[in-house]
């Protein structure tokens, strides 16, 4: 495929429409939290060693990819005085810190806004304490948890800033991060039905067929039990996009790796035409081609001048 040519398929195909995917793999996540404010506030007194019982107290706020397209975040709420801004990744990203600074300023804007008071005024205006954490499932192994800072991408390290932001990185793997499941029973649930939706996916050649097992498997199971028979259709149908997601984005990966090949392959055999042209000081063209044609000439210069 010329280059032209793939590059106009990649901005269509890849950037344009795989963007568009990336999204659908925190939908579930964010779906089911969002449906369920006990579970919602359940993991969030998991996560912070406190024991509301009151799922009314909590406001949410996330940002809407609708309303604000170029900034969306999975879930925000606040309790207590407190923003609670929660990722779903399936990838690590390093730039998480900067995310969550944007996605800070934005929630900030908007409760000045709401605010009687003026941004300019000699009256405090009071803001919520931000709290940042992901939650990551993806297949590249990760610490139990980590730390993420801003500070991590500041040019000038030498330089102490005025800033900082720091994200909580929690690994939701099933079988990782034990005590924090064993505090949010829905989390717990969520981490088994991804690990079994997978595991049925990979042994069956219908994926529609093999999610539809996964998911009434889990039912029959009590994991997400409730969850599962309400929204069925709606879970399925994520199911099957974040899949066909992932498949794409392997394809893109292989066709990257074979175009970068051909690619090499053209540059070494211009450096070896411009080695022959300049080797053959007669520059008779004649010579030129029949080197280029003769393939233990071409071998042996590749080896010998190092063209790869």
């Amino acid at each position: 495929m010329k280059k032209s040519l793939r590059n106009f398929f990649y901005n269509w195909h890849g950037r344009r429409q795989y963007k568009v995917h990336r999204q659908i793999k925190d939908r579930l996540f964010r779906f089911l939290f969002e449906k369920d404010r006990e579970a919602l506030l359940q993991l969030y007194n998991a996560l912070n060693g406190t024991d509301y019982t009151d799922a009314s107290m909590l406001r949410v706020v996330t940002i809407e990819s609708a309303v604000y397209v170029v900034m969306k975040n999975d879930l925000a709420f606040i309790i207590a005085g407190v923003l609670n801004m929660y990722e779903h990744q399936s990838s690590v990203n390093p730039n998480m810190p900067v995310r969550f600074l944007i996605y800070l300023a934005k929630e900030y804007q908007g409760i000045i806004e709401k605010a009687q008071e003026s941004l300019y005024g000699s009256k405090q205006i009071v803001l919520p304490t931000p709290h940042c954490v992901v939650f990551y499932n993806g297949d590249k192994e990760i610490p139990e948890e980590q730390i993420l800072r801003l500070s991590d991408a500041f040019e000038n390290k030498a330089q102490k800033s005025d800033i900082e932001l720091t994200v909580r990185v929690l690994n939701i793997n099933y079988g990782h991060n034990l005590k924090l499941m064993n505090q949010c029973k829905i989390l717990k649930e969520y981490a088994e039905f991804v690990n079994i939706t997978k595991s049925f996916v990979s042994k069956a050649s219908d994926r529609k067929s093999a999610l539809n097992d996964a998911i009434e498997y889990c039912i029959q199971n009590h994991i997400l039990e409730e969850f599962l028979r309400k929204y069925r259709m709606e879970v399925l149908g994520m199911l099957l996009e974040e899949f066909d997601a992932d498949k794409y984005e392997r394809s893109l990966k292989e066709e990257g790796r074979e175009e970068g090949f051909v690619e090499g392959r053209e540059e070494g055999e211009t450096q070896l035409l411009k080695l022959l042209e300049h080797l053959f000081s007669d520059n008779r063209p004649e010579d030129v081609k029949l080197a280029v044609n003769d393939k233990s000439i071409r071998e042996k210069l590749y080896k010998e001048y190092n063209i790869k």
